[in-house]
């Protein structure tokens, strides 16, 4: 367990009441501690565990102009750094004013902080662009020449797990530009104090069995793929609109259909398996 000064303790609380952040006290104070060291942060974790959640909220309370990136397939180098626009090019050559900055060199250039959502999701090529940058601060566009970052520029990414579909490796160097903070999955009681402030929701009883239905498919045999605080919260409003408690099944239903995969071995229908650990939670009260 880390011994915090007061200090810290005094901003990790005011994160947390400023930008409703529930718990992560362990996780913030690292990646506060990461940034104040002038290095670059990478945070990893399951779908679903507030990796986005805590690097904006990060990032409000530092006051510091960030420019966010979503990571995908295919997202280019040049959407990263910057382009030159066609008809400029023929109107006024390749300059400066015809080159459009990316949000990497717009970060650089300002202080900034590049906020990379699944940098995993990124092809190598784009990956690579960001090697000298992390190293030594700096860019080299063609025809436009070296782009130096200012002080105060710093990287926030963040990854799921390799095992998730459409994510793949970061190279080891550039894992070695990062300092690295995992997220899990939190308590029982924060994922209901969660999904009460999320949903609005005084029912304390609907949203417990919405939470330990979901925790509940993360570490059953039965299931390939558990499901995050997103489904119980989705579970809780649909139950809502639905007239409450007794409409649970259907609202599971109709909000982890999307976000669990059951065994390929698995013989039950996912209606049948959601029905048995209701009945089962039901049975504990």
């Amino acid at each position: 367990m880390m011994q915090l000064d007061e200090e810290t303790k005094n901003t990790v609380v005011e994160i947390q009441r400023q930008q409703a952040v529930i718990g992560r006290e362990k996780e913030l104070t690292l990646a506060l501690a990461i940034l104040k060291s002038n290095r670059h942060l990478l945070l990893e974790g399951p779908v679903g565990v507030g990796k986005t959640t805590v690097a904006l909220a990060i990032t409000r309370h530092i006051k510091r102009k960030t420019f966010r990136v979503d990571g995908d397939e295919r997202y280019t180098e040049n959407k990263l750094t910057g382009w030159f626009d066609p008809p400029l090019v023929l109107k006024m050559g390749y300059s400066r004013e015809a080159f459009f900055t990316g949000p990497l060199v717009q970060a650089m250039s300002e202080g900034g902080i590049l906020f990379i959502n699944e940098l995993n999701r990124m092809p190598e090529s784009v990956q690579n662009v960001l090697l000298p940058t992390l190293d030594e601060g700096t860019v080299i566009l063609p025809k436009v020449g070296e782009v130096r970052a200012k002080r105060g520029f710093q990287v926030i990414a963040t990854q799921n797990p390799v095992e998730y579909i459409a994510t793949g490796h970061l190279s080891e160097a550039l894992k070695d530009r990062f300092e690295h903070v995992v997220l899990d999955y939190q308590s029982e009681t924060e994922e209901m104090a969660i999904v009460a402030e999320i949903s609005g929701c005084r029912d304390e009883e609907l949203i417990q069995e919405a939470v330990l239905l979901t925790r509940e498919t993360r570490g059953n045999p039965q299931f390939e793929k558990g499901a995050s605080i997103r489904a119980a919260i989705a579970v809780v409003e649909i139950a809502q609109s639905l007239g409450g408690d007794g409409c649970l099944l259907e609202s599971a239903m109709a909000a982890l259909a999307t976000r669990v995969q059951l065994r390929d071995d698995e013989s039950s229908s996912l209606r049948d398996v959601l029905e048995t650990l209701i009945d089962g939670l039901k049975k504990k009260d």
